[in-house]
């Protein structure tokens, strides 16, 4: 089947939305790092409508730290790909042009750091998950002791991690006398910018002190909250899609008619018209942020591990069930009373939004692919939403259900006995805490005593191990429905 392309673009049927601008005349002004499907139906568009307005100094640079997949998905497509919105029955799909290469970190390391280094560049974006960071959870300090990150910091000439990539490519620009960059973390984590200024600052340190001080006075990190729901695309879309393209497009992605993405004010160069592509820009992330975390993030959590254990393999399923329904309704209401929302969001209707977008059956988002990572999420999910709630002395039951649920998946079998594989950092740590731990709750109590996953005093404090203790017990004895209550 022959690929979309530049060459064949102009053969696509006519309600398919095509980039329409000249692709020749674009500049690259962004790298991003950890091109995925997440970017690609997300910032990437974005960017392609600033290009689409005019402002052609916006193209994208992809770089995979990893595999080569997406670099050879897209390679023979000239950087085009399709993002097939889905709202019920109805679908759109547009072809965004914005990026305009992929590299492969470990194939070129230089090639990396020249692009990144270039003049026409202004803004580095990344979303790398948590464990790309290479933080200490617990401390929030450079992991030293990484094998990636110890080579980084003896020789810079081929970095292995993103951190190492930024601080290479930023040492470039300093000695060439150009501006630093705004690096835009576009991860899902509390104080994204914050974390990402720590890795680098906490790299040139130990590398260069001249260097770290010019980053930390020239440079910018501003914090971000992204929203889109991007599950992961399948072969039956890929052909689902070629059936209607007449072409092959092996790097299309899927996604919801949804889109937010809110970044802090705070740039140390030129940038598109953020504010006129529809981003918010604003003083302060941080309530937006614990919006979409405790209550978007934290449902999906749960849902995400009860719903699996109960047999429903994607979102919309464990939501069309009513005791799930009111089950997140539930956590909701206690998620909400640590909040403080933002001028302009209303959380009832983000409530009732959020409920919609669980209850698109055209998303088909999986259940398994939420449930990945989850030590590296649930701290900002559910545990610090159940550590406020303690501190005002206000009950946790479902919140807690929801732990409870993750700490039950950790066994790899659902109810009916259908096994599944643990994708975790962490499942091998999780796995020694709980094994020979029969007992509700001393399996909590296992878990609670993790210092990098539980902080403290959480995990000493009865109530929270009591709460979660009493889920459990209620998930293996009655069955997840009857739990939910």
């Amino acid at each position: 089947m022959t690929r979309l392309s530049e060459a064949t673009l102009a053969g696509l049927p006519g309600a398919i939305e095509r980039p329409g601008y000249d692709r020749a005349r674009v500049r690259i002004g962004v790298v991003h790092l950890g091109i995925g499907a997440f970017h690609r139906a997300h910032q990437a568009v974005v960017f392609d409508d600033a290009l689409r307005s005019g402002d052609l100094r916006w193209g994208v640079l992809g770089v995979s730290l990893r595999s080569a997949g997406v670099r050879d998905q897209l390679q023979p497509q000239d950087g085009l790909y399709s993002v097939v919105v889905r709202d019920g029955e109805t679908e759109h799909v547009r072809v965004v042009g914005a990026i305009q290469s992929v590299l492969v970190a470990p194939e070129g390391p230089a090639a990396v750091v020249e692009a990144m280094a270039s003049p026409e560049v202004h803004i580095v974006t990344l979303t790398v998950t948590e464990k790309g960071y290479r933080l200490d959870p617990a401390t929030g300090a450079l992991i030293e002791s990484d094998p990636d990150v110890a080579a980084d910091l003896a020789d810079l000439g081929a970095p292995r991690t993103a951190p190492g990539f930024l601080v290479a490519a930023l040492a470039q620009r300093r000695r060439r006398g150009l501006p630093p960059l705004t690096v835009v973390s576009c991860d899902n984590l509390p104080h994204n910018g914050a974390r990402v200024r720590a890795a680098v600052l906490g790299m040139a340190g130990r590398i260069d002190a001249g260097l770290a001080a010019w980053i930390a006075e020239e440079g910018a990190f501003p914090a971000t909250m992204v929203d889109r729901i991007v599950p992961a695309t399948t072969s039956d879309d890929v052909a689902t899609l070629t059936a209607r393209l007449g072409l092959e497009d092996r790097g299309m992605v899927k996604t919801e008619p949804f889109t937010q993405w809110v970044i802090e004010d705070r740039f140390c160069g030129p940038r598109p018209d953020f504010a006129s592509l529809g981003v918010q820009l604003t003083d302060a992330v941080a309530p937006w942020e614990d919006a979409k975390l405790r209550l978007l993030n934290g449902a999906h959590s749960a849902m995400a591990y009860l719903g699996g254990l109960a047999g429903h393999d994607f979102v919309h399923q464990v939501v069309a069930v009513p005791a799930f329904a009111a089950f997140v309704g539930r956590l909701w209401d206690e998620a909400q009373t640590t909040l403080s929302p933002p001028p302009g969001l209303d959380i009832a209707a983000y409530r009732a939004d959020l409920m919609t977008r669980f209850l698109n059956p055209a998303l088909q988002h999986r259940t398994r692919q939420i449930a990945m990572d989850g030590s590296q999420k649930l701290p900002q999910r559910l545990l610090a939403t159940i550590a406020d709630r303690l501190a005002a002395g206000q009950g946790i039951e479902a919140l807690a259900l929801g732990v409870a649920g993750w700490i039950r998946w950790q066994a790899g079998v659902t109810e009916a006995g259908e096994t599944y594989g643990i994708d975790d950092p962490m499942a091998d740590v999780l796995a020694d805490a709980l094994r020979g731990t029969a007992d509700p709750d001393a399996r909590v109590r296992a878990v609670a005593g993790l210092a990098s996953l539980v902080r403290a005093p959480l995990g000493t404090d009865e109530r929270f191990i009591a709460a979660v203790g009493a889920g459990l017990s209620g998930i293996e004895t009655r069955g997840v429905v009857a739990a939910l209550g």
